[in-house]
């Protein structure tokens, strides 16, 4: 029998209960794609670490404060006192699920179930599922809000197999067929929302997911529909526009969220269907908006939108880095990363992660900010029934187990490095399947050692990927007295024999590098350590009048390891002394990880004033 390992999730022992020891149900889809997925995430995992603890902090003191009363209200007493109030219910059932999924945490799991039961009852004997009044249906954001009710309830079906909330997500998903069309006498989707129809058009992603948990082809025609709905004469010319010009700017109004929702969607059509001009053409959106639209903290957007090549300001007044923007960025790094197996979108996942998606919410709090400024005070906010970005940072934020290991063509792959288990099942070489348990341990973001343990069932030669990441240098794999070079930005794959209690020792440095600020900032610079953006807090640097006065004008960078220096109560002890100077006198001043910076409501600088010698 496969030995499986507890689900244990990054909860306390005390949260634990009985029932963790018995393995969920995952209801899966019954219609398969056309085109398999090159990476498969795993499932059974144990997460620690700074993920881990992240993890937590979102389960915590995010989630579980959701008071369903607010986000229900819209549908409880139509209309809602907010416009897009309908998103909110759906958004927090799919982070919500996700979290249940891996952690098994019974109370998040009541909560889900008494919002769910909830959230049935509000739907109207026609399937509508918003928060308008009739004479207003279809005009604002009524088909984003069904969107994300179809997305939150297929995700709760997935972890529990309720049959009532699938039924619910069926008769949304009736409604809509039944409105817009090409056909006489119905809606043109276009016409239905905001930012030239991508809001609208953003349903395909549900839309897609709904025909393969019900195989009815109804749902696939309406799918169909839409795509061609891009291209009609008022429509964002998704498609044909990446096609003729390589650029998001020039796809509808650039509006980023709605444009990478449609994103997520469209790549859901291509695995389903197979046509490669829809990988081609959102591959080339990808490359876009890598090159010439991301931040270094790994988001997009400025004013919620794309905008000129390059033009990456980023103080409070920019409107930088929408939450909403780097969870759907995620979202379609990790669709491309399954369809592809490549490690460049592994790669942008670790740097979207490890920086904007965590630094957006609170650690300390569990309050979410909207935009997250690399430059001033990072505006967190608590409310749960007004802001988008405050129902989507924690998606992204519930996506993260999908991102750390699983299989890339059957090969067991690494791509982050954080403490914790997994369990997989594996094809070995001689076409056996055996159970596959890794055990890792490590400091990691601290220091770059890692330790593993291998145990297979059974002794069996297989190959097994560590992802060795574009900032680091000597990456070594030692496995008993062998050594293993890894090449930066490639995976290292070990093939041999292994058996239980093989040990993988993998060790790499994480130099501090100095980042030119760009056409945005020339003349200043930022930190980098490893996947994180290193940021001056006010709050931790008493002695400095001006923390936008410091300077970096030395050639070589070092990092102190400074973590003793930080209060008891600074939530993940990691710091570093670096020697900036401050109206002409040195001084060292402590940095930390721009995730965990203005965690107590203090000023934060992330691009330090430099000689212009270093963005020449």
């Amino acid at each position: 029998m496969k030995k499986i390992i507890l689900i244990l999730s990054v909860l306390t022992a005390a949260r634990l209960h009985a029932s963790d020891s018995v393995m969920n149900k995952i209801f899966e889809p019954i219609v398969p794609n056309r085109v398999a997925d090159k990476f498969i995430p795993a499932y059974h995992q144990n997460i620690q670490g700074l993920l881990g603890y992240r993890l937590n902090v979102n389960l915590e003191k995010r989630l579980l404060q959701i008071d369903s009363a607010i986000l229900l209200s819209g549908f409880r007493k139509r209309p809602g006192s907010q416009t897009w109030i309908g998103e909110h219910v759906g958004k927090f059932l799919f982070s919500a699920s996700r979290t249940y999924k891996y952690s098994h945490d019974s109370h998040i799991k009541q909560l889900l179930d008494a919002m769910v039961k909830e959230y049935i009852v509000c739907q109207l004997p026609d399937g509508y599922l918003g928060t308008y009044l009739p004479k207003d249906y279809w005009t604002d954001w009524d088909v984003w809000a069904h969107k994300y009710a179809i997305l939150g309830l297929l995700n709760y079906y997935s972890v529990t197999g309720d049959k009532a909330a699938l039924e619910t997500a069926k008769k949304c998903g009736d409604l809509l067929c039944r409105t817009f069309g090409d056909e006489a006498g119905k809606r043109d989707i276009i016409t239905a929302g905001h930012h030239a129809g991508m809001a609208p058009g953003s349903v395909l992603e549900p839309m897609v997911d709904l025909y393969r948990y019900t195989a009815d082809k109804k749902y696939l025609q309406f799918c169909e529909y839409i795509v061609r709905a891009y291209e009609h004469p008022n429509g964002p010319k998704i498609i044909s526009g990446l096609e003729k010009y390589g650029e998001v700017t020039k796809v509808g109004n650039a509006k980023a969220y709605e444009m990478m929702s449609c994103f997520v969607g469209i790549l859901k059509y291509y695995k389903l269907t197979g046509n490669e001009k829809y990988l081609n053409a959102l591959q080339t959106a990808w490359s876009d908006i890598r090159l010439h639209r991301m931040y270094i903290t790994g988001t997009s957007s400025f004013h919620e939108y794309f905008v000129d090549d390059d033009q990456l300001m980023a103080e409070n007044e920019s409107n930088m880095g929408e939450g909403c923007v780097t969870t759907t960025w995620i979202q379609f790094n990790l669709q491309l990363l399954q369809i592809t197996g490549e490690q460049k979108y592994a790669d942008e996942l670790e740097r979207s992660v490890y920086n904007h998606l965590l630094a957006a919410e609170n650690p300390q709090t569990g309050c979410v900010s909207y935009y997250t400024a690399l430059q001033g005070k990072k505006p967190y906010k608590c409310d749960q029934g007004y802001s988008c970005c405050l129902s989507s940072v924690p998606r992204g934020i519930s996506l993260i187990p999908d991102m750390i290991w699983g299989k890339i063509n059957n090969d067991f792959s690494v791509l982050m490095y954080e403490t914790g288990e997994v369990t997989d099942s594996i094809l070995a070489k001689d076409l056996s399947y055996i159970s596959l348990h890794i055990k890792s341990t490590t400091n990691f973001p601290v220091d770059g050692k890692v330790d593993y343990v291998i145990t297979p069932s059974r002794t069996r030669k297989f190959a097994l990927n560590f992802r060795v990441p574009g900032w680091s240098q000597n990456f070594i794999a030692k496995i008993n007295g062998a050594s293993f070079r890894g090449t930066a930005g490639q995976f290292l794959k070990i093939e041999r024999t292994w058996k239980a209690g093989d040990k993988v020792s993998i060790t790499f440095e994480m130099p501090l590098q100095v980042i030119p600020g760009g056409l945005s900032y020339p003349d200043r610079i930022a930190f980098k350590r490893g996947p994180q953006v290193l940021a001056v807090d006010h709050a931790l640097n008493a002695d400095v009048k001006s923390i936008s006065n410091l300077q970096f004008s030395n050639d070589h960078a070092v990092a102190v390891d400074a973590k003793e220096k930080l209060p008891l109560t600074w939530a993940w002890k990691q710091a570093y002394a670096v020697q900036l100077r401050d109206n002409n006198q040195s001084m060292n001043v402590l940095l930390v990880p721009f995730a965990e910076a203005g965690q107590t409501g203090d000023e934060v600088e992330v691009w330090i004033d430099a000689p212009k010698r270093f963005n020449k």
